[in-house]
Formats: structure tokens, sequence, C-alpha cells
């Protein structure tokens, strides 16, 4: 038999008989790593270019190799490729249908590569590029908050420790502590795209090449910062991977959050706020349910992006230096994160311009609790008691206010003055919702003033 009808083509000369068909099959990776096929076509004609610019190839063969990914390019997308497991991965796919169009001209193409440097290109060229896609839907849900936060800068609500009611706040400035939380996920992600570019190609399998190659070429033709400082770390690092994940970990982790307190705030017994019906569902059996599926769904996917931290972290932890076929195993983790970030926000992106606060009902919430007893407390300092004697007063104020089933607000002046003969009339100003949060009119507080320059603040650091 000929070395094609035993072999795979690419490596089976040393080979005396054919893989099991079902071995064949377990270790292919074209299934999931034909998604690289622009990148990796991206990397190979960077390739051929530096390969003619340093005299290993001529300028036909260069020219005769970048027509032919082209075509195929062309072909893939209009969806005319055969993808063939017996071929592995993407790479060999693409360069035996190079083979094919142009002859043994193809064949050059590998020259001064290995697998090893080409999927570590391709994966770091994918990544940048979908890392730039969710930074853009990480601004975009930004720009909603902000928008958001200006529009109700004075809309009061309740806001919460231990999910009880603790001070008044604006629903302007709660909106803002999502937008704060996102920022650090862009610092994150901008971070770690530092690291994505960086450029192991020219480290060939693991210890580079004998050929002339000029590394410096194909980093500026691919767009990369720079290239790789050690052959051998060059083909193995999955450290860019790993921190990507860590990075889309912690923004899933905030999506979560707000994902939860949305289910609350629809929920009948907080009804703080309206979701549209295009970010809902129903019931199969009670007609009538509205069921916040889209932030369920995110908190629900926090879950796989945290998996896949942790199957990443682990998948390296043991492995010598240099490449091994367990690096296969950090593609599909590292698509469906990605996927799954992305996704997420484009979901809020989408919802969160759309969200429609119960002005009222958030207003009548933040009365009740007792929201104002830190501000009678504040009071009662600045009349020249210590705190500790002030927190004990109110207290009892509170305590009076929860039998006689009255706020703090609702309470005569006599009545105020029986805890203490400091209280006077002005008092009421401080125990209105208005009066509270106004009162917090300083950088990171929560009044409507501080709200709008917050606003402001954020649209500079976005560049809008």
């Amino acid at each position: 038999m000929s070395q094609d009808q035993t072999t795979n083509q690419s490596w089976g000369g040393r080979f005396s008989e054919p893989v099991d068909a079902f071995v064949a099959r377990f270790t292919a990776s074209v299934d999931f790593d034909k998604r690289l096929y622009k990148h990796d076509i991206q990397g190979s004609i960077a390739h051929a270019t530096m390969l003619a610019k340093v005299g290993v190839l001529s300028d036909a063969e260069r020219d005769s190799i970048i027509d032919g990914l082209r075509a195929i390019q062309s072909e893939i997308e209009a969806g005319e490729f055969a993808w063939s497991v017996a071929l592995e991965d993407v790479h060999m796919n693409i360069e035996a249908r190079l083979t094919d169009r142009i002859g043994i001209t193809g064949k050059k193409l590998h020259t001064g590569r290995s697998r090893n440097d080409q999927v570590a290109t391709d994966i770091r060229l994918w990544l940048r590029e979908e890392i730039d896609i969710i930074l853009a839907e990480l601004t975009r849900l930004q720009q909603g908050l902000l928008e958001q936060a200006e529009r109700h800068n004075a809309v009061i609500m309740p806001g919460f420790t231990h999910l009880q009611t603790a001070q008044p706040v604006t629903f302007g400035h709660h909106l803002l502590a999502w937008f704060e939380m996102l920022q650090r996920d862009r610092e994150r992600l901008l971070d770690c795209r530092k690291r994505v570019n960086r450029m192991p190609l020219g480290s060939a399998a693991l210890a580079g090449t004998t050929y002339p190659i000029d590394r410096s070429i194909t980093c500026e033709l691919l767009g990369f910062d720079a290239v790789s400082g050690n052959s051998l770390d060059g083909v193995s690092d999955r450290d860019f991977a790993i921190e990507f994940c860590a990075a889309a970990s912690v923004a899933m982790m905030h999506l979560s959050r707000f994902s939860e307190e949305l289910v609350l705030w629809t929920s009948a017994q907080f009804n703080f706020i309206e979701l549209p019906d295009r970010f809902c569902t129903g019931s199969s059996i009670m007609p009538q349910k509205k069921n916040p599926d889209v932030p369920e769904l995110v908190r629900g996917k926090t879950g796989r992006v945290y998996g896949h931290l942790m199957g990443l972290l682990t998948l390296m932890k043991s492995q010598p230096l240099a490449y091994n076929k367990d690096n296969q195993e950090d593609k599909e983790p590292l698509f469906d994160a990605v996927d799954t970030l992305r996704d997420c926000l484009r979901a809020f992106a989408d919802m969160i311009p759309a969200i429609q606060p119960k002005v009222d009902v958030m207003r009548e919430a933040a009365l009740r609790g007792f929201s104002t007893a830190t501000d009678l407390a504040d009071y009662l300092v600045r009349r020249g008691l210590p705190f500790r004697d002030c927190h004990e007063i109110v207290g009892h104020a509170v305590k009076y206010g929860v039998d006689s089933k009255k706020d703090l607000a609702e309470m005569s002046l006599d009545e105020l003055r029986q805890f203490s003969d400091q209280i006077e009339q002005d008092v009421f100003e401080v125990l209105t919702l208005e009066g509270s949060v106004n009162a917090r009119d300083h950088i990171g507080g929560t009044a409507p003033g501080q709200v709008l320059a917050a606003v402001q603040r954020g649209r500079e650091l976005l560049g809008v």
C-alpha cells in the first residue's frame, strides 16, 4: 500500500500501520478547532510572506500559496469546504486542500514551523479578536447603565445590607455600582490582552528552527506586540487562556450578582422594576407568570465559566515542557467561556436600557424599615453627643417605632424628644428620604448631583 492508504500523510512516514478508526476520531480536533480557520489562514499568509523575504520561498511560490489560501477561505465561508476527521485538525485540512489546489508548492508552506507553534499562534489571534468583541459588548452595557443612571439620578430606593433595609440610595447610584464592577472587568481584559498578544510562531516544535526565519516580520504582519522569548515556553504556554477564563469568571460573577437583583426586583414581593416581555417567558401551566429568564440563565451560565477555569488549571498543572497532546483539550473550554461571556454581555447590553423602574414602589419601600435611622444618629453627633451614645438613643427610638408602627419621620417632635432633649424641629429635615440622599454629597456618594458627576466620569473613562 502507499503511505496515504495506511497512515496520516502529515506524519505517517515512520508508521507501518494505520491508526485505529476509533483512535483517529478520538484524537481528532477538527470538529471544534475548525472555527480557527480564518486565523490559521492569516498566520499561514504571514508565514509564507516571511519565508519569501528571507529567501526560503520564491516570490512566485509565495504568491501561489497566498492565492490558494485565500481561495480556501472563500470555500470555507461559502460552506463548500469538505472537512476530514482523517486529517485530524484545521491545520492539516487546510494544508491538504492547499496542496490539492496548487500542487507540491503547497507542501512547502510548513517549512520552518510546527503544528505546535501554529496552533499556539492561531489561538492567540482568535482570542485577541474575541476579547475586542467582548470589550465592545462591555462598553455597550456600560453605556446603557450610564444612560439609565442619568435618567434616574434622583429616584429613591432602599439600599440593603444582609438584604435588609439599610439606608436610602438613589436608583442611579445603585446602577453605577454595577458600572464600577464592569470597569474593573474591562481593566482585567485589557491587561489580559497584552499577554495574549505575544507571538509564538517561530518556536517550531519546541526548539526553534534551522531556517533563517525573521520573526519580526511575522510579528508585524500579524499585529503582535512582541515575540515569545523562549521556544519551549512559546509552544506550551496556555497561561493566557487561563488568565482569560479567570477574568471571564469574575465578569460572570458580576453579571450573576446583577441577575440576582433583577430576579428579586421583578418578583411580586419587591416589584421594583418592569422587564420588557421580550426578555421574559411564561409558564406552560400558570397563565399569570412572567419569568425573568434572561437574568436567570445568565446566573446559571456563570457556573460553566467557573468550570472552564478549573478545567484549564487542572489541564496544565502536571504537564512537563514542552507541548503535550493534553493541550488539545484547551480549546473547547476556552471557546465556550468566550461564547458564554460574550453572549451574556450582549443580552445584558440589550436588556439594561429597557428596564423600567417603578418609582413609587421603590420610594414606598425606602420608607419602610427605618432607613433614616443613621441620619438621626448623625444629627445627634452634630449636636455634640458621642456616636455610641447616639447609636443607643436611636436604637430605643426605633424600638418605639416598631411597637407603635411609626417610622421615625412619622413621630412627633415630643415623641422623639423623649429619647434625647437635643432633638429639635430641624430634625425632620434629615429624616426625609430626600434629605438623607442629598446629604451624601461627596465623590462616590448617592446624592443626585454626585450620580450625574459619576456618569460624566464614566463617559470619560469609556471615551464616549
